[in-house]
């Protein structure tokens, strides 16, 4: 099985690469919108300009032009005179010419025909007579599409240098950001390592203490400060052990050598052992159910161990007393579920995904932290989804799913009965 790189690095890597293309191609786009502009004032110009000196020629021959000589590219028709030989076809428009002739004012029409545009006045000239003049526009229309030629070879070579600059802009502009990425990461690393000893050795005394004053019957508000004291310096503890884990996730690659397959029930079962004297504290009912067999998936077993014990830790912070917590474990298609209901305050399901955004905070009972966030890098790191369901009132839950162990087989061949036993132990 493929070793799965981490989802926090790899978002990262695809954000700066995102970046870097996206201002290539906003460069490019610019440069070709310019060219585009340019080009389409320039058609207009061309065509405006051209159109204009058309009908001034041809007016003029209409007027005063010889039909037996007329002007380059124009033709001249009168009634009853015979068309010069090299006439086009289809001409002179006698319609034209007729209502011409009824009116006394000058038509003026556009024709296409014979693969070309024709341009054509009929009007009556002073001495009586009927003049049609008809202008040939295939030299202007020659000129419009090698200006457009022009302007797209010219777009190309345009387009090719605006990628070439955007790319590298791109890298230029960007590589402070992957950089910042880098140094940030490294610093939350090692930031929480090395205050991970401190704060272990400051919670270990605060205990100490609050035993000693326990043990001493010292006065009330004195143990309750300990007491509150050592809560306080565990939860500092969390959020390092938090960001150290978040940290990790985030090298590339994801800590390979650490990966191996992981029975997630057996390790369900443990980390609810592990909370049954808190729950019992707390008159908390909690019970794991799932299949007798293992079901291994690929991962880091430190990580998913920190994984469920978010999604118990959640529900038991979110469940009043005499509530219910149920842990299931499912394998359907190559993945293996696990699922936390609790009967407790719930929520709005229109906050569900914003339940995993780092501190964020919802209603009444929302959440406040890392867990949920980093929960969810965790198991988007084992190529896994985690989602949330919930009302208001009415519990939630919380389900993960991870794809199952390739290597399944093996794993579950040494690892033996044990894991079978702890069923009974966390159901009570």
């Amino acid at each position: 099985m493929a070793e799965p790189k981490s989802s926090s690095a790899s978002a990262e890597l695809s954000a700066v690469r995102r970046a870097r293309l996206r201002i290539g191609v906003i460069t490019a786009a610019t440069i070709t919108l310019l060219l585009a502009v340019v080009g389409g004032v320039a058609d207009a110009v061309m065509t405006h300009a051209q159109s204009e000196q058309v009908w001034r020629e041809l007016r003029y021959g209409a007027e005063r032009a010889d039909p037996s000589s007329p002007p380059v590219c124009t033709w001249l028709f009168t009634p009853g005179a015979e068309p010069l030989a090299n006439a086009p076809e289809g001409f002179p428009v006698r319609a034209d010419m007729d209502r011409a002739r009824r009116t006394g004012a000058a038509v003026e029409r556009t024709v296409e025909r014979n693969d070309t545009v024709y341009r054509v006045r009929s009007t009556v000239r002073a001495d009586g007579r009927v003049v049609q003049a008809v202008f040939d526009m295939r030299f202007q229309l020659a000129d419009r599409r090698h200006l457009w030629y022009a302007l797209g070879v010219a777009e190309l070579v345009g387009l090719a240098a605006a990628t070439v600059t955007g790319i590298v802009l791109g890298r230029l502009s960007v590589a402070p950001l992957a950089e910042a990425l880098a140094r940030q990461r490294r610093f939350v690393a090692d930031a929480s390592h090395e205050l991970r000893t401190p704060i272990t050795q400051v919670y270990a005394r605060a205990q100490l203490l609050s035993r000693r004053a326990a043990a001493e019957e010292l006065p009330g508000p004195y143990r309750d400060g300990l007491d509150r004291l050592v809560g306080s310096v565990g939860r500092l503890g969390d959020v390092l052990d938090d960001l150290l884990l978040s940290a990790s996730l985030q090298a590339d690659p994801a800590r390979p050598a650490e990966r191996r397959a992981v029975d997630l029930a057996a390790l369900a079962r443990s980390v609810a052992a592990e909370v049954a004297e808190y729950t019992r504290g707390a008159r908390l009912s909690v019970s794991v159910a799932g299949p007798p067999h293992s079901l291994f998936v690929h991962g880091i077993e430190s990580a998913l161990r920190r994984a469920v014990g978010e999604l118990l830790s959640n529900a038991i912070s979110h469940t009043p007393a005499g509530g219910r917590i149920e842990v299931t474990l499912t394998r359907a298609a190559g993945t293996v579920g696990l699922s936390v209901t609790d009967t407790g305050a719930g929520f709005d399901p229109a906050e569900a995904e914003r339940l995993f955004e780092r501190f964020h905070r919802g209603g009444a009972g929302g959440r406040y932290g890392l867990g949920l966030a980093l929960l969810r890098e965790v198991v988007t790191a084992h190529g896994g989804t985690v989602t949330a369901a919930g009302r208001p009132g009415r519990g939630a839950r919380f389900t993960i799913e991870l794809p199952e162990s390739a290597d399944a087989a093996g794993a579950e061949a040494g690892a033996g009965t044990g894991a079978a036993g702890a069923v009974g132990a966390v159901r009570r």
